[in-house]
């Protein structure tokens, strides 16, 4: 029976929860969570959880064997230090793992010494289109040469605190948001990046925002190319600005035997209901020979999608998670991983903050 401690539950922790109820032999024992009207919203979704004012007591409580760490971006790094000196139980964190590229060596003596299992975050690996599209693209396309990832959505949701309208709490948009993407290329590439080149900037959201009397710096759209060890290159084309779009991600990678593609729409909850039903997730083959596209839909269970805005990825996630934690299996998102989603990201904003092509090198 896995019994979660969570760290952390606004938006994204309260989309844990629902998928947590969802699983066979899982519960909640214990919530931080300091803003007083995510603490209440968590309470009501699970009466049963004992409301703490601290990490230490989470880890204190002896119910709780496993951890969730969904609390902003700039605390995750620390939280893990904090578990590692305490009390180091199997963990799920959600991304980006660390927001500083000074913090690499920080996070270096972590995966050094942390005794237990530590599982990254990484929903859009557990979309049921682009897991299909990842069980398929070797065999489809003969080998991947080019990928490219475009993301067309809505933007930054107001989150507690705000903290997300700022580079340094969250990384940056292209470690906040694209973490997950520079994951998914590095998945497929099947080997490590070398260089990261881009170009991204403020053009619409935001602009006027001003917290504190300090002005919300957070970008809203880029591109960014990414060369691997092996030659695939890969493109990411981000726009949130573009929440009237039929798809929110669209995926394609090609080789020389042809081209496979997955078309991911955004959130149900943000699709115009006057349109009548959102859009299903779709699959498309184009071979060479015979040229033309084969369709698939790639229906998500209704309960999943109602759990929350990925896609029903954080069931999925969670049950590899559980398995984790009860010793059937390794991580499928480990530390490297992690690591490597992020140094992608922030060496992405130093491109374009400088014009400069950045060239990567392993932990």
């Amino acid at each position: 029976m896995l019994r979660y401690g969570i760290i952390g539950c606004g938006m994204m922790g309260q989309e844990h929860l629902r998928n947590i109820a969802l699983l066979d032999n899982a519960s909640v024992a214990a919530i931080f969570e300091p803003d007083s009207a995510m603490r209440a919203a968590a309470s009501a979704m699970v009466p049963g959880a004992r409301m703490v004012g601290s990490v230490a007591e989470v880890l204190a409580d002896p119910q709780v064997n496993c951890l969730l760490i969904a609390s902003p971006n700039h605390l995750h790094l620390g939280q893990l230090e904090e578990i590692a000196r305490i009390r180091p139980l199997t963990t799920l964190c959600e991304k980006p793992l660390f927001t500083d590229p000074a913090d690499a060596p920080r996070l270096a003596a972590l995966r050094a010494n942390y005794p237990a299992p530590i599982w990254v975050a990484m929903e859009y690996r557990y979309m049921p289109p682009v897991a299909h599209l990842l069980r398929e693209a070797e065999a489809a396309t003969g080998g991947v040469k080019m990928l490219t990832i475009r993301e067309h959505r809505f933007p930054f949701l107001q989150k507690v605190g705000h903290w997300n309208r700022f580079n340094r709490n969250s990384g940056g948009t292209l470690v906040e948001k694209c973490c997950h993407f520079f994951d998914l290329m590095r998945l497929v590439a099947g080997c490590n990046p070398v260089r990261v080149m881009a170009s991204a900037g403020q053009a619409v959201n935001h602009l006027d925002e001003v917290y504190d009397g300090e002005r919300s710096d957070i970008w809203d759209h880029g591109y960014v190319i990414v060369d691997f060890a092996s030659g695939m290159r890969a493109m990411l084309e981000l726009c949130m600005f573009a929440e009237g779009s039929r798809y929110q991600e669209e995926i394609s990678a090609v080789g020389a035997k042809g081209k496979i593609e997955c078309l991911v729409p955004g959130p149900g909850r943000f699709w115009p209901r006057h349109l009548g039903p959102a859009p299903v997730p779709k699959v498309i083959l184009s071979p060479r020979h015979p040229a033309g596209p084969i369709e698939l839909e790639i229906p998500v269970d209704p309960a999943l999608l109602a759990a929350g805005d990925h896609n029903g990825s954080t069931f999925y996630q969670h049950q590899g998670f559980q398995r984790t934690a009860t010793g059937l299996q390794r991580p499928e998102v480990s530390l490297e991983d992690g690591w490597w989603a992020a140094a992608i990201g922030q060496a992405a904003q130093q491109s374009a903050a400088t014009g400069q092509a950045v060239t990567l090198h392993p932990l």
